[in-house]
């Protein structure tokens, strides 16, 4: 498994970044993509899809898990959330429950292209209590 150093999340923020041109954003303008780094370490993409019925938008941080799950890992352990906004933004509500689904432990890095600013946390701090069913083996 790779080190979760600062060097490892930028390089996920890196790689984040170079997909942020592809959001589709027309009705938020809000434009974010999404680097998931996985316990084998691979990385898997992925970009916010906006719907003009919002329900059907589809946040980047769902489809970078979406694909994760696509490509066979299972355990995400660093998430890279990249927006073209002043500030860095977390994961929505729903964003957290799903990577808690897989590793409510894991590395939330949120990054601003647009300034350099970012902040680092814990999933946990971000959801401390994901909802959680008793998974049958």
């Amino acid at each position: 498994m790779q080190e979760l150093n600062k060097e490892t999340l930028f390089k996920l923020v890196e790689e984040a970044s170079k997909v942020l041109k592809n959001s589709y954003a027309p009705y938020s303008n809000i434009h974010v993509a999404s680097a998931v780094l996985t316990d084998t370490g691979r990385v898997y993409l992925g970009v916010n899809v906006e719907n003009a019925s919002y329900g059907l938008t589809i946040c980047a941080e769902r489809t970078a898990i979406t694909a994760m799950i696509t490509g066979g890992d299972r355990k995400p352990i660093a998430v890279a959330v990249v927006t073209d906004l002043e500030e860095p933004i977390p994961p929505c509500g729903a964003c957290r429950q799903v990577i808690a689904e897989f590793n409510p432990e894991a590395t939330i890095i949120m990054y601003s292209v647009k300034t350099g600013k970012y902040v680092v946390k814990n999933l946990r701090e971000l959801l401390p209590n994901p909802f959680q069913l008793e998974k049958q083996l």
